[in-house]
């Protein structure tokens, strides 16, 4: 070896004096042998797969599969056994003699994971129809429900019942007061449909509703077969059908009606005839005012003067009449009974939204009631006309001309509702009723009014209810006519009085005693109705079978 060789530093020697990594810890030491790979790409993601592990790879033409399609990795073969929660596995149970209100209202308060899927239900040459179709025709239905005065659960309840009809599962519908909304989503991994409809025109009319009715009755009936084609136009004669009454019948009603309050409270044949005759102009002046295109608050007020200013002229003339009847008989032809008990029905069943519109709309209504009937009575005392207001404890009992009354009344209200002529002699009697078993609760029996009111209410609420499956229809037309007798008129009045003669204090306790007196008829009318649900499996009348398009009824 040369000299020059020898000074020539060796391999490891150069490394230790040239590579700068030899002062680092993760050096690799001299000596050790360490394989490098062939360019192959650090793996960095912990869900990786080892190497060293075996795994059957899906074929190459398979195309990606759905949230309900089997795991690639799954075998029939080597399937884990079956698990079965603590709690269990909900059974789906549901009455097939039920209608289809019953039935449509346990899904919607299902999980939808847990509601049965439908049959396919079109014929074989149809196809299927479109999607965005059926859910334009439920919000239509939808629509006129609830423009009638249907409860929020009902609606939604009928809307779920025309889109199961037509097959499609996993649909939500939403109600308010004023939007309507529906979706449909097909499956997990698919976009949902959604549409929305909203209700600016409300009107009474409860033929409409029960037309409605039957439509949607035949669309779950398994053996009507109701084509979409078909069911749009059975709607659009729906809405094109005129009101069964024409308006002179409903002026007359209305005054017939005040006269039938007053009679209640104690009045003669001559305050029955100057209540009518209030209730009438009434109603012109706030036809009128609609004709002008005012809202129904200045139209209230208006219908509200009439029967106050008869009562206070009959105060002034000292004529010996009961001016406080003639005043109570108008105010309950203006009381909205109607959207009082809607509205307590939707707070009872969870509808917090609707129901807080719906009252909100009948305290603008009573507010307006108030306005018209405190104006004239300021005036009225005013001028020294000497309105009594504990004539409310004077009332004579006189059982069969109250009940006769009570009936009255019920009819008439009736054909203010726009009832068809089949049911005003069942919602007629269901009146007198009401009214029979409140006096002898309350005058017989001196039991409280609130209680006694409770009580009447809640046995109309279960005859309407009974009424309604017998004839495959809504409970309204049975009920709400039915509770015209228990209205709080007398108390609202009294209460008003109070406040116009500066009694501030009295005029406060009288209207909250008509307040409870009205939550009392809105709860009893739910109450009824829900005890009916639960004990009494009514489905059939002998002329059609209950729905069978669902699994698992």
């Amino acid at each position: 070896m040369t000299q020059a060789e020898d000074k020539k530093p060796r391999p490891d020697e150069a490394r230790s004096t040239y590579d700068p990594e030899i002062t680092s810890e993760f050096a690799i030491p001299a000596g050790l042998e360490v394989s490098r790979g062939g360019g192959e790409p650090e793996t960095t993601s912990e869900f990786a797969v080892p190497s060293g592990l075996q795994t059957r790879q899906p074929p190459a033409a398979e195309a990606e599969g759905s949230a309900f399609s089997l795991p690639s990795t799954y075998s029939a073969q080597d399937a884990p056994a079956a698990f079965t929660p603590a709690t269990g596995v909900p059974a789906v149970s549901l009455i097939k003699d039920a209608p289809w209100q019953d039935r449509m209202r346990t899904m919607l308060r299902m999980p939808v994971t847990e509601r049965p899927a439908p049959e396919p239900v079109q014929r074989a040459d149809e196809g299927g129809p479109a999607i965005p179709r059926v859910l334009d025709l439920t919000l239509r239905i939808g629509e006129l429900l609830l423009a009638g005065g249907e409860g929020a659960e009902d609606v939604e309840a009928a809307m779920f019942a025309v889109c199961r009809s037509y097959g499609l599962d996993r649909c939500e519908p939403n109600v308010t007061f004023t939007l309507l909304s529906i979706s449909h989503q097909p499956s997990l991994v698919d976009d949902p449909v959604t549409a929305s409809r909203t209700v600016r025109r409300r009107g009474t009319d409860y033929t409409r509703l029960a037309a409605v009715f039957r439509l949607v009755d035949d669309l779950t009936d398994a053996e009507t077969h109701v084509s979409l084609e078909e069911a749009y136009r059975r709607l659009a004669e729906i809405r094109r059908n005129r009101h069964p009454y024409p308006g002179w019948a409903l002026t007359l009603a209305s005054g017939l009606l005040a006269g039938a309050a007053s009679v209640l409270v104690g009045g003669d044949v001559l305050v029955f005839v100057a209540a009518a005759l209030g209730a009438m102009l009434g109603d012109r002046l706030a036809w009128l005012c609609a004709g002008r295109g005012l809202p129904e608050f200045y139209q209230f007020t208006v219908a509200a003067m009439p029967p106050a200013a008869i009562g206070v002229a009959f105060a002034l003339a000292h004529v010996g009449v009961a001016g406080s009847a003639v005043v109570t008989g108008g105010l309950f032809a203006l009381l909205p009974g109607r959207a009082l008990v809607a509205g307590v029905q939707d707070g009872l069943t969870g509808f917090y939204i609707t129901a807080s519109a719906r009252l909100l709309e009948v305290m603008y209504f009573f507010v307006g009631i108030v306005t018209g009937v405190l104006i004239v009575l300021y005036f009225g005392v005013k001028v020294g006309g000497q309105l009594n207001p504990d004539a409310a404890l004077i009332v004579s009992q006189r059982p069969v001309v109250q009940i006769v009354a009570s009936m009255l009344l019920s009819l008439t209200f009736a054909v203010l509702l726009q009832q068809e002529r089949s049911t005003v002699v069942w919602v007629t009697l269901n009146g007198g009723v009401a009214w029979s078993v409140y006096g002898a609760m309350h005058v017989a029996g001196r039991i409280s009014p609130v209680a006694s009111t409770a009580v009447a209410a809640g046995l109309v609420g279960l005859f309407g209810q009974l009424l309604s499956r017998y004839r495959f229809a809504s409970a309204l037309p049975y009920t709400t006519a039915a509770i015209g007798p228990l209205l709080p008129g007398s108390a609202t009045y009294f209460g008003l009085l109070n406040m116009a003669q500066n009694q501030v204090d009295k005029g406060l306790v009288s209207l909250a005693n008509a307040a409870s007196l009205a939550m009392a008829i809105a709860i009893g009318v739910n109450l009824g109705s829900e005890i009916s649900r639960l004990t009494l499996r009514i489905g059939s009348a002998g002329k059609r079978r209950a729905a069978k398009r669902t699994r698992g009824f």
